[in-house]
């Protein structure tokens, strides 16, 4: 549905795109994940014709847009302030869009109902925009750029302005209302886990480069670097020694690990034998009482920090130059293990990550 072809954007010197090669498929939901000043909006905007590649080129529905203005293009945008028009109701600033269409009014009161009956709004038409909340004045929000029927809808950080419990309804709205639809989604989020739980691929980005894309699966288990694995949830970065390296495995010794075989990364480049390993907090599991395991380490918890379900564990271990985060359910008790026990933790083999620099 849309190509992104060796896409720059310059502002005098500075790059806010530098060289973006991407895909979206028709009826995916697709999200720009990145920090502030990756180049995900900058990118958005493009897509949506509100502003113009430096160099390359970007395609619809395998039309060029070279200068195709906004209102001509197949696709709508929902921006992070809504844009709701105070003065107009429900009913009426869903039809904006539709008055330069010159439908006539029964056709127009249809497509404004059908739209307001997919974002879960019916029979609120004529509540006016000051009487809603900030989770209805997003759905007002959606119904508006779906009314236009396009081919992609751009959603610029819509959750953003949420509280924490709406913003959580809203991302489960939303993925179904991509799924009933079945129009493609590209939404620009900072926030990794509204990226992972909401979508089919996500880009990563970073100072105006795209790092990988990916299913949220991958970039989460697999990340194609240290940039990204730190970006995406917590990550327990391990020091490395090269001992092997053949095909697609990589064979090091670590300080804490011991000696592990990991499959090596898309983007490796060896650098001398040095290596870093990541393994994720949730894969170190606390071995209880006498249990063991095949693979185990040994440590002493000098922090704790509690979040209700689970516990971040914090662990030093000897050997590892910074102590490990081990998350927890507190289903076992990890909220009961007191700073400066002794703790034994499982992981698997599998879960440590060779990652590029």
């Amino acid at each position: 549905m849309i190509d992104i072809r060796n896409v720059t954007r310059s502002f005098g010197a500075f790059k806010a795109l530098d060289n973006a090669v991407l895909t979206i498929n028709e009826g995916e939901f697709f999200s720009l994940l990145g920090p502030s000043g990756c180049g995900k909006t900058t990118l958005l905007r493009m897509i949506a014709g509100f502003d113009s590649p430096t160099e390359g080129s970007i395609l619809i529905d395998r039309q060029p847009m070279d200068g195709i203005p906004p209102n001509r293009r197949p696709t709508n945008m929902v921006f992070q302030s809504y844009a709701i028009f105070p003065h107009l109701n429900v009913e009426e600033n869903v039809a904006y869009g539709l008055k330069r269409m010159r439908l006539d009014a029964a056709e127009e009161k249809r497509r404004v109902e059908e739209a307001l009956g997919q974002v879960s709004l019916t029979g609120l038409g004529k509540r006016g925009a000051t009487e809603l909340s900030g989770g209805q004045r997003q759905r007002v929000a959606l119904a508006r750029a779906l009314v236009m029927r396009p081919k992609v809808l751009l959603l610029d950080e819509p959750l953003s302005a949420l509280d924490k419990k709406l913003r959580e309804q809203m991302q489960v709205e939303l993925r179904r209302l991509q799924q009933a639809v079945g129009i493609t989604f590209v939404l620009v989020t900072h926030d990794q886990y509204e990226a992972l739980g909401m979508s089919d691929r996500i880009a990563v980005m970073f100072g105006g480069k795209i790092a990988q894309v990916a299913a949220p699966k991958e970039i989460y288990q697999r990340p194609v670097n240290r940039q990204v694995a730190d970006f995406l949830g917590g990550m327990n970065f391990v020091k490395a020694e090269i001992v092997e390296e053949s095909g697609q495995s990589i064979t090091v010794e670590t300080s804490g690990f011991g000696r592990v075989t990991t499959e090596k990364p898309k983007a490796f480049s060896r650098n001398g034998n040095g290596a870093t390993l990541g393994i994720r907090p949730e894969r170190l599991r606390v071995l209880w009482d006498d249990a063991t395991s095949k693979h185990q380490i040994a440590g002493k918890v000098v922090d704790r920090h509690y979040f209700g379900e689970i516990t971040h564990l914090i662990v030093a271990v000897d050997g590892m130059d910074k102590p490990l985060s081990v998350s927890e359910s507190n289903n076992f008790g990890a909220d009961d293990i007191p700073v400066g026990a002794p703790i034994k933790l499982a992981y698997d083999p599998d879960a440590l990550v060779a990652l590029a620099d």
